[in-house]
């Protein structure tokens, strides 16, 4: 099966669908990843916080699976938000990855306290230049960390990752990304589990009328309004569910139904915080 790709605003693309490894224990990562690979997914997010890059990196090795088939993500993280620390921290996670570019290198939280992610994003935007970042975004960046990228800086991020799932559609950030050519993915698309999201009737409804699992309806929502998502799970068979959403599509009743659910329910880490 062949997962679509969205241009990016840089002219790279990105496959639709992918698989995320937050939470996965470092020593089960390469079994992890490797089942992911096998079931056919293509697109891996990891990140230096979750210390599992090096799995990420023995999985893709351990695969035969050519580079270019392949799109890595891996984040900036908080602490190393100067010029020079973010330079050395794409080398370490390089290093663990086994690989001499990433697809696409974001940076992790804004962190408005430390007031160093500009300086991180010019950093970034030399990390593209030398090739080691083929594609720089952010992640959890609301409209004014945004605007202020825009106000001091050369490059529109490619990519803003967010919180994103039905309790917590985040309308002003999406909406100022569609304006800006920036692509939105949304991270915890099944809300982490931290509320009965796959229970409400809104979804179980869908999922009856649909014949598909009520997580297949919420990954089919995400897909038709056009965000990049990549849902994680240590189940192979869970996995492949999660990879099998592109033979049915929700009638636009039933998008609206969901997009409906919207009550600005954050279930993760606030953004303007920290």
């Amino acid at each position: 099966m062949t997962v679509p790709t969205v241009q990016l605003n840089d002219g790279n693309s990105i496959p639709q669908l992918g698989f995320g490894v937050f939470l996965v224990d470092p020593p089960e990562t390469e079994r992890i990843v490797t089942d992911a690979l096998e079931v056919g997914y293509r697109h891996i997010d990891t990140a230096a916080i979750y210390k599992n890059e090096q799995g990420v990196g023995a999985a893709i090795a351990k695969s035969g699976i050519a580079r270019d088939e392949l799109f890595i993500t891996t984040k900036l993280w908080n602490d190393d938000q100067g010029t020079q620390s973010a330079f050395d921290a794409i080398d370490r996670s390089l290093e663990k990855l086994g690989l001499e570019y990433v697809d696409l290198y974001l940076i992790h939280w804004p962190v408005p306290s430390k007031d160093r992610y500009v300086e991180a994003w010019k950093a970034l935007e030399q990390i593209k230049e030398s090739g080691k970042a083929r594609s720089i975004g952010v992640s959890n960046f609301m409209v004014p960390h945004l605007e202020r990228l825009a106000a001091e800086t050369d490059t529109v991020p490619a990519i803003d990752q967010i919180e994103l799932h039905p309790y917590h559609q985040q309308p002003p950030v999406t909406a100022y990304a569609q304006e800006h050519g920036i692509q939105i993915e949304a991270w915890g698309p099944l809300g982490q589990g931290k509320y009965p999201l796959l229970e409400l009737p809104e979804i179980t409804s869908i999922a009856e009328a649909t014949g598909k699992s009520p997580a297949q309806v919420v990954l089919r929502w995400h897909l038709q309004r056009g965000f990049v998502v990549f849902p994680k799970s240590n189940s192979r068979e869970r996995m492949a569910q999660n990879f099998d959403v592109f033979d049915f599509e929700l009638s636009q009743e039933q998008v609206a139904s969901i997009d409906a659910l919207e009550r600005a329910g954050r279930v993760g880490g606030d953004p303007n915080e920290g």
